[in-house]
């Protein structure tokens, strides 16, 4: 981002935007670029089952012992593309507990009722508050969040900032901002949904968001070492698998897989353990701190990590101030012209407050086994 262009927006919007949408793979940590890569072993699920009723719209993730991360890039290309980032490496030996999990991303519907039962305001309903940006004026401190805005034209992808913008009074509400709504799309995943607006509905619904481990193992789906929750083919059959960004990103969505943009929940088949959108759709949050690095520190201490939580602190190099957690997923948005993280050992990352319309998120509930 050059200063001109900086001082063209305020400060509120640079650091919401730069905040969620830092470019992935500069996060490149020293030392995995060169760490040998680990092979995928194979998946072994738990024999324990839960004694407990299924709760609604909740599948069952039996947990067990499993190889974590992403494979090293099959091609050298310079492009970003279908390279994977190198904070998903090394692949390490991950064990998780059993728990149910939310068949969706959790949709309007949903969210709706926990706000008519609750008066919930979300993050980007809220005025931004002066002591939180210090140096903005008064004047931009206007409620709102980051959308999407694709170019009219082909551009270069090397800055972010020409396909996103931020939009005053854009929230779950209205995605796209005044004049959207989500009349009619009670199916559709909500979004513009910050990280303790993620928190205060798993609270309500008596759940929790999952750790990016159990996140993983429940995409993974049984597979072992896939590049997608359903197998190695991005379009097996020649089948859609996920809502993804097709055509020339970022200023032309065909809508070859018959949605231009966010699409209803559960249109795309499930992965192994009954879970849908777990590639593409739209991001998901996860518990965990985000860290460039941690792999490597599970891998330095050894053994196989049981139940892991993530890092006790978090640190993107790309940008040491922001405190920033997991997300996972990939979004309508991904592509393998730019980011293609619907491959499901990748990841991503956001800072707490800042939401867009790509990102939402599905909960978690702990089970009694036998």
């Amino acid at each position: 981002m050059t200063p001109g262009h900086r001082n063209r927006i305020s400060k509120l919007v640079a650091l919401a935007l730069s905040a969620l949408l830092t470019p992935l793979v500069e996060s490149s940590p020293a030392g995995i670029q060169t760490q040998e890569a680990q092979a995928f072993m194979a998946t072994v699920e738990n024999g324990a089952r839960t004694t407990s009723e299924a709760p609604a719209e909740m599948v069952w993730i039996p947990g067990g012992e499993f190889s974590m991360g992403a494979r090293d890039p099959e091609t050298s290309a310079g492009t970003i593309g279908m390279l994977q980032t190198k904070d998903s490496r090394p692949i390490h030996r991950v064990y998780v507990d059993g728990f149910w999990m939310d068949k969706t991303e959790v949709t309007n519907k949903q969210f709706a009722s926990f706000v008519r039962a609750t008066g919930y305001k979300t993050v980007a309903e809220r005025t931004p508050r002066a002591e939180d940006f210090p140096g903005a004026p008064p004047e931009n401190l206007i409620a709102g969040s980051v959308v999407f805005a694709p170019p009219k034209q082909a551009v270069r992808l090397h800055d972010h900032f020409q396909w996103w913008a931020y939009i005053a009074d854009a929230n779950w509400r209205h995605p796209l901002g005044p004049g959207s709504h989500i009349k009619g799309k009670d199916n559709y995943p909500v979004v513009h949904i910050a990280y303790e607006d993620a928190q205060a509905y798993a609270k309500w619904a008596g759940k929790r968001l999952p750790s990016e481990a159990e996140w993983e193992f429940a995409a993974r789906g049984g597979l072992s070492g896939k590049l997608y929750p359903w197998g190695d083919e991005f379009k097996p059959s020649s089948k859609w698998m996920t809502n993804s960004h097709q055509g020339h990103f970022p200023h032309h969505d065909s809508g070859a897989d018959a949605f231009v943009g966010i699409a209803p929940v559960a249109r795309f088949a499930p992965n192994g353990y009954g879970l849908f959108d777990v590639g593409g759709n739209v991001w998901e949050w996860t518990s965990d701190w985000y860290r460039h690095d941690y792999y490597l520190q599970l891998v330095a201490a050894g053994g196989v990590a049981r139940n892991p939580r993530g890092p006790a602190t978090s640190f993107d190099p790309s940008e040491p101030g922001q405190k920033k957690r997991v997300h996972r997923g990939g979004s309508f948005l991904c592509t393998d012209q730019y980011c293609s993280r619907y491959m499901v050992g990748t990841r991503g990352k956001g800072e707490e407050s800042t939401g867009t319309n790509h990102l939402g998120f599905r909960c978690v509930q702990d089970a009694k086994t036998h």
